[in-house]
């Protein structure tokens, strides 16, 4: 997961939990988010797009060629989302636990 409020990841961790889902790392910077892309051995990822004034779409870029699924978190929308990675599933915050579930869901049964 990379999100850089703290109060955030926790809440989103409880709500994984509670999806059966197990945190295996978080990431609170673009450049802690690029390094985990690169080589975290993970189902799917969560990434807040805004990272305390940088995003996470260079993340995002490593994710998509290691073909592992990734899911936008954002105060902003889908228009707070880089045009060519519009087609992730974009989660607004605060995050409503049954919008996670549903994006759970839908990567576990790609």
């Amino acid at each position: 997961m990379v999100e850089d409020e703290l109060f955030v990841a926790m809440l989103v961790e409880d709500m994984l939990g509670d999806l059966g889902c197990t945190i295996v790392g978080l990431a609170s910077s673009a450049a802690e988010a690029e390094s985990a892309a690169r080589t975290a051995v993970i189902d799917f990822a969560l990434l807040d797009v805004n990272l305390d004034g940088e995003t996470s779409f260079a993340a995002a870029d490593i994710l998509r060629d290691r073909k592992i699924p990734f899911v936008f978190i954002t105060g902003y929308g889908e228009q707070g989302v880089r045009g060519d990675l519009r087609d992730a599933p974009v989660l607004s915050k605060p995050i409503d636990p049954r919008h996670l579930a549903r994006a759970v869901g839908a990567i576990e049964r790609d």
